[in-house]
């Protein structure tokens, strides 16, 4: 994938971040050189700085299956990456976040960076390092998680939802600079038609307990049992903190960051955290999603801006294109949550770049999303060529092993 830096130099980076949560991002105007006007502007959309946060599996590397050796890694991996490497809920993940990068170049150089030296880690530890959204093996052990007291209060209060190692879901959340919770919470209401979308391109996660789910995306089926797991509700900053309140001292949520919603505003840095995507061994998809997130952040902010209000789309509706996405990936129908009509989800992913087209411009991003979308296309999602790698190799630990040797690779 071609990555087309914008002018001017860096951004800056912002608040330093509590533990679990991506490096700040902080909007940044672009320096002067070429970019593209918003409709009724004179500039150029301000370009937000963005992060990426990558959860991965530790698989044995005889057995392909699930290895909880994630404390191990993780202390020879922070030698070098410090709070850049992070523990997970189950003792077979590894999180990773990023600094904030403004362009993709710099993002991208980060994310090798960080994948290389956790593998190299999980190698000494006799692992393969996976990005999959799901566990493709499994065996019937319960799996053990993270000795941390936060999490030992959540499988407790959670015990139901908390089954074995095929609950160790994997995510890419990505993080887009907003200033205020309050312009955050305003682009997760504009945002919020446009993620099943993102989801669908996403899709990495078909296989579970060694068989294909018959899902493209298994991983949002099973995060869903989570509470607020969902397309996050239309609100403005009274509406979410009287609802978040009210949610916690329930005892619905054991504290604020177990806000779930696919959409949501960062308790830590200020930001808003894209959580719909799989995570993906490809670094050229991760890219793609991070590019077209932060082009869209762009154009709707500006919007906001403006005055205009959010789109108006049935909660039912969006659930239901959320669904599909996660059933079917970027194959097969979508559904429109504007119109409610179904359409290929390959013609609404062409619609999603058309919306961020003047953010990516401005970026200088455009021509590269516009190449990594049509890959994509041509080659499907990471669900797509898993099953392919299966049909291809026949086994499930071919799957596994292909799915290590992406991670490790350079776009």
């Amino acid at each position: 994938m071609r990555i087309h830096e914008p002018p001017g130099p860096p951004a800056v980076a912002g608040a330093e971040p509590g533990p679990n949560h991506a490096r700040g991002v902080t909007a940044t105007p672009p320096a002067p050189g070429p970019g593209a006007a918003l409709p009724g502007t004179s500039a150029p959309p301000a370009l937000p700085t963005v992060g990426v946060e990558e959860e991965f599996l530790l698989v044995d590397r005889r057995t392909r299956l699930p290895a909880e050796r994630a404390p191990q890694v993780i202390a020879a991996a922070a030698v070098e990456l410090g709070e850049q490497v992070q523990a997970e809920f189950f003792r077979v993940q590894v999180e990773v976040c990023t600094l904030p990068a403004t362009r993709l170049t710099e993002l991208a150089a980060d994310l090798v960076r960080l994948r290389s030296v956790v593998a190299a880690a999980a190698a000494d530890a006799g692992c393969l390092l996976v990005a999959s959204g799901t566990p493709v093996l499994s065996d019937a052990r319960p799996g053990r998680i993270t000795d941390d007291p936060r999490y030992r209060e959540m499988a407790a209060r959670y015990d139901g939802v908390v089954d074995g190692y095929g609950g160790a879901l994997c995510g890419c959340h990505i993080h887009v600079g907003t200033v205020s919770r309050g312009r955050a919470l305003a682009l997760g209401n504009h945002l919020r038609p446009w993620l099943p979308v993102v989801q669908a391109l996403a899709a990495n996660s078909p296989f579970t307990d060694g068989r294909d789910s018959g899902f493209a995306s298994w991983r949002t089926v099973r995060w869903a049992r989570w509470p607020t797991v969902g397309p996050a509700p239309v609100l403005d900053e009274g509406q979410y903190e009287d609802l978040v309140a009210a949610l916690v001292s329930s005892g619905v949520l054991l504290d604020r960051r177990m806000v779930y919603w696919y959409a949501r505003p960062s308790e830590h840095v200020p930001t808003l955290e894209v959580r719909v995507a799989d995570v993906n061994a490809d670094l050229r998809t991760v890219l793609l999603l991070a590019a077209l997130l932060r082009g869209l952040t762009a154009v709707l902010l500006d919007e906001i801006d403006q005055g205009r209000p959010a789109p108006v789309c049935p909660a039912g509706l969006v659930r239901a294109a959320h669904w599909q996405a996660a059933r079917s990936g970027l194959s097969g129908e979508g559904i429109d949550p504007f119109t409610g009509r179904h359409t290929p989800m390959a013609a609404l992913a062409d619609r999603l770049l058309e919306r961020a087209a003047p953010g990516l411009a401005a970026a200088g991003d455009l021509t590269a999303v516009e190449d990594a979308l049509t890959r994509i296309h041509r080659y499907g999602t990471g669900a797509d060529r898993q099953r392919r790698a299966l049909r291809r190799r026949g086994r499930l630990t071919a799957v596994v092993d292909e799915l290590a040797a992406l991670t490790l690779a350079v776009p």
